[in-house]
């Protein structure tokens, strides 16, 4: 590890300093004894009327983030889960012992503030201070901008890829980050409160496992020390929820972190926070209804409407959704008919559909790879909440045939802005059908993992029918507070 004091700054030097000094003074800039604090700054915003009128001493504490003199008074501005107020330092506080503790305080440094609340002649709510306690001081700047009550009138110059590593100055430093981190607990919260209402129970499987299992991503691998076994990181928990269908418990949900060794961009993170749930008795189509009320819900609790902004574009949430068969999306989006169309029409309408022609075709070449290839010319148009629903039977080995079309399976894909924020399925409980799709996978994968045995065992035991759905929450959440990126709301990020 780097040493941070090493060679300090002019800025770093002074703190350090300024440190000393306080300990000469025989002050202890990081106390043992915790505050006794009567209320927060919200409370006192809150409150303000009847605690000036009643004269009211209290103690708060915070973050100081802005110091300015004026005729002899110094005025601080004091931060606290998001919420600003002013402290006002008369004279004679500053011509008192307490002289040497404010002269001393920095922006940064972490204050409890003993003092009358009252309003300055201006009408701002501030606490006349009489005492103040350093808790804690730090030995580096921050970049805190400048703020007006608990608005920000200058943004820090960081820049965000630093923000982006360095997440407690990010929400220090900008609004907008820490309201993004509160409206992603309050979206978990409705999700919870949702599935909870509609009888479904919270269960913790597995994160990591012995066995490669659900979804069709390249997991992170590990090794159990104490039995030199591989070991992998879930990039699901659908197997392990589906073994306690098997078990009776027919609501089930899980909320919690997933891992997939792929790419990192706007909309895809290593580590990203999923729900899945399971309702035995019930299907795909009882799912869409179930997804569209938790995210419609969840856009309206934590913006007061259905109809938002997304990075400039103007979508709508309202229920229902619109319902978009795949097949109908390749005739309406591409122009190209597949219905009718056999694996001998394929290349013709490759060459005439896909912009790379022949080289496009999939391998191995079958009627629902070239339907899923084509649908990757489409996906970015879809821009309203849609669901995409009957996709081809080759992509999806845990998923039932569909009732119509022994060609499709029962599944549905919610796509907004032309990024999928979902999947679910109609759950495959023939065992003997669920064995043969998994084998057929395995032997198209280029990295080869064993079978979750003990999920089609189970099975074999008997999975009553089931509908089952997961919702990717990072990336609702990015819709709902308009985030450029998936990262915007993580408290760290690896890159």
């Amino acid at each position: 590890m780097k040493n941070p004091f090493e060679n300090p700054s002019s800025l770093v030097k002074d703190r350090i300093d300024r440190i000393s000094e306080l300990r000469d003074l025989g002050i202890n800039p990081y106390p043992p004894e915790s505050p006794e604090l009567t209320h927060s700054i919200l409370e006192v915003l809150s409150n303000q009327d009847s605690l000036i009128d009643k004269k009211v001493y209290v103690k708060i504490a915070g973050r100081v983030i802005q110091k300015r003199k004026s005729s002899k008074i110094l005025f601080v501005d004091l931060l606290s889960e998001g919420n600003t107020i002013q402290i006002v330092v008369p004279r004679d506080v500053l011509q008192s012992i307490e002289k040497g503790k404010w002269l001393h305080i920095q922006s940064g440094d972490v204050v409890a503030v003993y003092g009358q609340v009252m309003r300055t002649q201006q009408g701002q709510t501030s606490v006349r201070s009489s005492i103040v306690t350093i808790l804690s001081k730090p030995t580096h700047p921050l970049p805190l901008g400048k703020r007006r009550g608990n608005n920000q009138v200058h943004g820090s110059a960081v820049r965000k890829d630093y923000l982006f590593q360095k997440r407690h100055i990010d929400l220090l430093a900008n609004p907008k980050s820490r309201d993004r981190f509160e409206k992603k607990a309050e979206i978990i919260r409705i999700i919870r409160n949702y599935l909870h209402n509609n009888d479904f129970l919270e269960v913790h499987t597995n994160i990591i496992g012995d066995a490669y299992s659900g979804a069709a991503a390249r997991p992170f691998k590990t090794v159990l020390n104490a039995l030199n076994q591989e070991m992998f990181l879930r990039v699901s928990p659908e197997c392990y929820l589906k073994r306690l269908l098997c078990g009776g418990l027919d609501r089930i949900y899980e909320l919690g972190p997933q891992f997939r060794n792929e790419g990192i961009d706007a909309s895809h993170n290593p580590e990203f926070l999923m729900v899945e749930w399971y309702e035995a008795y019930s299907d795909y189509l009882h799912q869409m209804k179930h997804f569209e009320t938790i995210v419609s819900q969840a856009c309206f609790e934590v913006n007061g409407t259905y109809k938002i902004k997304y990075q400039g574009e103007d979508l709508d949430f309202s229920t229902p959704w619109r319902r978009l068969s795949m097949i109908d999306g390749l005739q309406e989006l591409l122009g190209c008919d597949v219905e009718n169309m056999t694996i001998e029409d394929m290349p013709q309408l490759f060459k005439k559909y896909h912009p790379e022609g022949l080289t496009a075709l999939p391998s191995p070449l079958s009627w629902g790879n070239c339907i899923l290839k084509l649908w990757d010319l489409c996906e970015s148009q879809v821009r309203q909440p849609t669901f995409v629903v009957d996709y081809p039977f080759e992509c999806s080995p845990l998923t039932k045939s569909h009732r119509n079309d022994d060609r499709l399976v029962e599944r549905f894909e919610p796509h907004i802005v032309g990024m999928e924020v979902g999947n679910a399925y109609s759950e495959q409980n023939d065992p003997i059908a669920q064995y043969e799709s998994l084998e057929h996978q395995h032997s198209e994968r280029e990295e080869q993992y064993d079978i979750d045995e003990e999920f089609v065992n189970a099975i074999c035991n008997g999975m009553p029918p089931a509908g089952g759905a997961g919702l990717g929450v990072d990336r609702i959440v990015m819709l709902l507070t308009d985030a450029a990126s998936i990262r915007d709301d993580k408290a760290t990020n690896i890159l």
